[in-house]
């Protein structure tokens, strides 16, 4: 199954506890997505899936993975973890690859404390995906306690304990109701970054293109560490002096003692991915953030820039 290397483990734990081999595919440097041009060469008579990751929420090319998925006749699994919300060429993302994966941890644009969602407009797969979810049990018996309901159940599967709980589904439907406003606050906040930051030539601004709504979960900021006296983890440490408290988002997976030592990877095998991680720093962005908060984080990385010239 072909994925990125700018994801989170859990992207590839998944496809590892299938039993599959995860095979990683560089990125663009414009939209930290995987790069489309560069699938066909991993692909083999063994391939069967595509799982593209919407970096930070900015959607991948799916009108150009698509066609490389039914050419080649594999299945599309999107990892929409960071996208709830994200449209592609006026298609929601959960709406585009036969599967769409999404996340509602705590940290995500809407949240139920843990679990997620799964989205597909494949009838059969939403039916097996449901059963599954619940130790394989036959949908007869997802109302089995209620006054409709009936005792009898039969297993059709070996199937998983993956169901989300109703207290969870409820803090989730209360969530979805905000989820335009959370998301216009995000974009406010979004805006605001890349105004302060366009002119100065020692960052560069997360891109996206006029044909996505990017659902803003991170903001990717870069900086040119060629145009600095300090790197990028002393970039962080400046801005924690500063009271900003920021992460870096993510470590590649082929530079992961696990991935090194059981599938070989080395540093070099994807520059792009190692170029974009050793500048990368992720900037506070959450919808309760105040255009106060936004300032001091704008004045603190401006600050450490102007006292860091080479």
């Amino acid at each position: 199954m072909i994925t990125s290397p700018l994801t989170f483990a859990a992207t590839t734990e998944v496809i590892i506890h299938l039993g599959a081999n995860p095979v990683l595919v560089d990125i663009e440097l414009d939209t930290y997505n995987m790069d489309p041009s560069k699938i066909e060469n991993k692909i083999n008579d063994k391939t069967r899936a595509i799982i593209p990751v919407h970096y930070a929420g900015n959607p991948c090319k799916m009108d150009e993975i698509t066609k490389i998925a039914k050419e080649y006749d594999l299945t599309i699994i999107e990892d929409a973890a960071h996208a709830i919300g994200t449209e592609y060429k006026n298609k929601k993302v959960g709406n585009i690859g036969d599967l769409t994966c999404f996340s509602f941890y705590a940290t995500k644009n809407i949240t139920t404390s843990e679990g997620g969602m799964v989205t597909t407009n494949d009838k059969q797969l939403a039916d097996k995906i449901r059963i599954l979810s619940l130790h394989g049990i036959s949908k007869d018996a997802w109302n089995r306690y209620s006054a409709e309901g009936s005792w009898y159940y039969e297993i059709i599967y070996p199937g998983f304990k993956y169901n989300m709980s109703d207290l969870q589904a409820s803090i989730g439907i209360h969530q979805l109701k905000k989820l335009n406003k959370m998301q216009g606050r995000r974009h406010e906040i979004a805006k605001l970054y890349n105004q302060a930051f366009e002119n100065i030539p020692e960052l560069v601004l997360p891109h996206h293109d006029k044909f996505v709504e990017h659902a803003w979960h991170l903001y990717p900021l870069l900086i040119r560490i060629e145009s600095l006296k300090i790197d990028r983890n002393e970039f962080i440490e400046a801005l924690k002096a500063e009271n900003i408290g920021t992460s870096v988002h993510f470590i590649p997976l082929h530079l992961h003692p696990y991935y090194k030592d059981t599938y070989g990877y080395e540093y070099g095998d994807f520059p792009n991915t190692e170029y974009f991680y050793e500048r990368e720093i992720s900037l506070p962005i959450y919808p309760k953030m105040t255009n106060e908060d936004v300032h001091d984080v704008v004045n603190a990385v401006k600050k450490i820039i102007n006292s860091n010239k080479v």
